[in-house]
């Protein structure tokens, strides 16, 4: 496709209706689009602003959403949940029922239960589309690096930097959890639609080696450089950088 497409924007009000517009241009083509969608603080506002934009008729019910990425070892009814948390950004105000969100295995053989949720995505034709946040070592979901792009869905350890980065939703180092599944960056590299938001200063160094570094699994996004998918790069100001 020639390489993403990077649109850098001022602020997060115009990051966020930036990410919608490309978002619900997607969902108004294919109503029953199949999509992954991250948590984490930045796609937020994105997800406000389609919950918004549904109430003035874009149709969201119909879209399948398979989990990106979810902790193991914990209870279903955990706050740390991941899945909780998509389901309270995400599935409930864009009116999306519980039968039509796809989740990660968590228990009994995890391993075997991946590839069955690998051949669902498979089964509905691939991802329509990825909504996606940059790790600070330069992960997609949880394919910390090193990562490929052959790599599938997965029983993964977090990267001590991952581990760090997501104290700040929980409390403290001490309350994430160190084992996690993940979508494979196989699955995701494969959607139509890629769409990757980043923002804040702590993430400029990052962005750069993604976009402009060489492709390698030890910053597992670089491989958006090569994929065939559309791949929209939308970052503020601040992740940016000035020029």
């Amino acid at each position: 496709m020639g390489g993403p497409r990077t649109v850098v924007v001022e602020n997060a009000d115009e990051l966020t209706r930036a990410a919608a517009d490309v978002v619900s241009d997607v969902i108004e083509e294919n109503p029953e689009a199949s999509v992954v969608a991250a948590t984490g603080r930045t796609p937020m506002g994105l997800y406000a602003e389609l919950a918004a934009r549904r109430e003035k008729g874009l149709h969201t019910a119909g879209i399948t959403a398979f989990q990106l990425d979810e902790y193991l070892g914990l209870e279903p009814t955990d706050r740390r949940s991941l899945f909780g948390w998509m389901r309270r950004s995400f599935l409930l105000p864009l009116g999306i029922r519980a039968e039509r969100a796809v989740r990660l295995p968590t228990e009994g053989d995890v391993e075997g239960s991946c590839g069955v949720f690998d051949a669902a995505i498979e089964g509905r034709g691939g991802l329509d589309l990825a909504i996606l946040g940059l790790g600070p070592n330069g992960h997609l979901g949880f394919n910390e690096p090193p990562s490929g792009p052959d790599d599938p869905t997965r029983k993964v350890t977090l990267s001590p930097a991952t581990v760090e980065a997501n104290a700040r939703y929980w409390g403290d180092v001490a309350d994430v959890p160190t084992q996690a599944v993940t979508m494979g960056l196989h699955q995701l590299l494969a959607a139509r639609t890629i769409v990757l938001i980043a923002s804040g200063r702590g993430k400029r160094d990052v962005m750069h080696a993604v976009l402009e570094g060489p492709v390698a699994p030890e910053v597992p996004a670089s491989f958006l450089q090569v994929t065939r998918a559309e791949v929209t790069v939308l970052v503020d100001r601040d992740a940016w950088g000035e020029g």
